[in-house]
């Protein structure tokens, strides 16, 4: 196998949407509440506000292309990135020098699950918001590159009626792919061990409808003390994924729906053979008292490796123990423009994880085969498969400068900006 040869689909990136985005797609008796980027701190920091409600930062860790003494947690203005997060049409040149030949694409500004457009106090007006958020995307956004984009939609969990139905307008827009909260209890719903998302579950499951979950989108992170340096939770930002894998594995809906299928997003996957023996342990020891049932008593190994999708975006040891996953549940993803991301050199970086014991088989499975077979996606439609190597999608755009030449150094901002996401001091005797 040779690096220029492979073809890639991503399971995981990130949109820093585009301030006209809701152009368009809201009716016209909501359009004076549609959300919108206000200047702030003197024209400073561009921000997203849907109502009085604060959007996730503009430009999230949007670093591709800089080097990393220019990485920092948020890029505070449009120009403080590269077009390729924001313009489509620059996204697609972006994914061209990266060898990169289809992605799905999380929001940005509303939460990694919509949380914020689920958060507005008037429910006719969020479900207005999330389905104007959806038709941008898939409308405008995928449709103008079709082969390249997987559609991925929101959804009003707010209300499960309201989700259902947005899960039914999507999958006949072509989208089969939703990105849900990797736990709702945090964000005051109902937790995944009740029947409250019987509704949805049952709707994903006759539609084929893949459950997203991304590692922060229940509004919490790994963070073990208010002074813990960075390097603390971004080492654990994978147990995110191990939590909603807890989850996951122990659910009670298994054997009500047999076809369901989630997708954890950006978890790696070297340390799922350790956690499913741990499971299996527990429900062999265990499930005398915990009551524990799985389908047709299998293990919950079995269950899990079944049904869910895992991804990685690289991962040496992921691969030397692919023989404890189901290689045909394992996606790859890329996480632009993320610090995470090894793009523009994700082809050359990915031959480490393929030496560390893919087949050719494998990896055609891992690095796009199971990608389009879990959205329904068939980009081989659109674009010869001949089209689609890395080699020949860089050929498309040799012009592109993958050095972003824009950015501030991390010493003029990180601490300001970890701050604001680190959890405050405990308070003291002396401070009450």
């Amino acid at each position: 196998m040779r690096a220029e040869d492979l073809i890639l689909i991503s399971v995981d990136d990130h949109i820093c949407e585009p301030a006209d985005m809701f152009e368009g797609h809201v009716p016209e008796k909501y359009r004076e509440l549609t959300p919108v980027v206000r200047d702030e701190k003197d024209g400073a920091v561009q921000q997203w506000y849907y109502g009085d409600i604060r959007g996730r930062n503009l430009g999230l860790n949007a670093v591709a292309g800089k080097p990393p003494e220019l990485y920092n947690v948020d890029a505070l203005r449009y120009e403080h990135m590269r077009p390729g997060c924001y313009d489509v049409d620059e996204r697609v040149r972006d994914m061209n020098a990266g060898g990169q030949l289809a992605g799905l694409n999380f929001p940005n500004w509303t939460g990694f699950a919509g949380q914020v457009l689920n958060q507005g106090p008037d429910a006719d007006v969020n479900e207005v918001m999330i389905r104007a958020y959806n038709d941008w995307h898939i409308d405008t956004w995928c449709a103008a590159h079709p082969e390249r984009f997987i559609p991925l939609g929101l959804v009003p969990y707010f209300d499960v009626e309201r989700a259902v139905a947005e899960v039914q307008r999507l999958a006949d827009k072509g989208c089969h792919a939703i990105t849900f909260p990797e736990n709702p209890e945090p964000l005051g719903h109902p937790s995944l061990h009740t029947d409250h998302w019987d509704r949805l579950f049952a709707t994903c499951q006759d539609l084929g409808t893949v459950i997203c979950m991304h590692i922060g989108s229940s509004g919490k992170s790994a963070f073990t003390s208010h002074d813990a340096p960075a390097s603390v939770p971004m080492t654990l930002s994978g147990m995110s994924s191990a939590y909603a894998a807890g989850d996951l594995v122990w659910g009670n809906w298994w054997q009500r729906f047999p076809d369901l299928r989630f997708a954890l997003s950006e978890g790696d996957i070297g340390w799922l053979p350790h956690f499913l023996q741990r499971a299996d342990h527990v429900y062999k020891r265990h499930h005398g008292w915990t009551q524990a049932e799985m389908p047709e008593g299998r293990l919950p190994s079995e269950v899990f490796l079944e049904r869910t999708y895992v991804c990685f975006i690289q991962d040496p040891v992921g691969a030397e123990l692919i023989g404890h996953l189901d290689e045909d549940m394992v996606c790859w993803e890329s996480d632009y423009p993320h610090s995470d991301s090894t793009w523009p050199n994700a082809p050359e970086f990915l031959m480490e994880t393929i030496d560390a014991g893919l087949t050719q088989e494998q990896a055609d499975k891992i690095l796009h085969g199971n990608a389009m077979r879990a959205f329904q996606f068939d980009p081989f439609a659109v674009r010869p498969r001949e089209r689609c190597t890395v080699a020949a999608l860089r050929a498309e755009s040799p012009d592109v400068d993958t050095v972003t030449h824009v950015g501030r150094r991390a010493d003029e901002r990180d601490l300001e900006t970890w701050r604001t996401y680190a959890p405050p001091a405990p308070a003291t005797a002396g401070s009450r």
